[in-house]
């Protein structure tokens, strides 16, 4: 996955060892998609990770389908 093309997501060696984090959180990027992908529902991801707007959740499910 091309996360560096996603304005959402940031890559920075201080937050989780330099992985694809959602812009302002410690939230990893792939981790959402997989979680989407293993049938978990947007709401359903958003109270898991409460600090990323669902707007942004579907943004990145998005991003990931089309530049798979």
């Amino acid at each position: 996955m091309q996360w560096a093309k996603c304005a959402l997501v940031e890559i920075d060696p201080d937050k989780l060892g330099g992985k694809p984090v959602v812009r302002g959180t410690r939230v990893a990027a792939q981790t959402i998609v997989d979680d989407y992908e293993q049938g978990s529902r947007v709401e359903e991801i958003h109270e898991n990770f409460p600090s990323v707007p669902i707007s942004t959740i579907r943004k990145i499910i998005e991003f990931a389908h089309t530049h798979n």
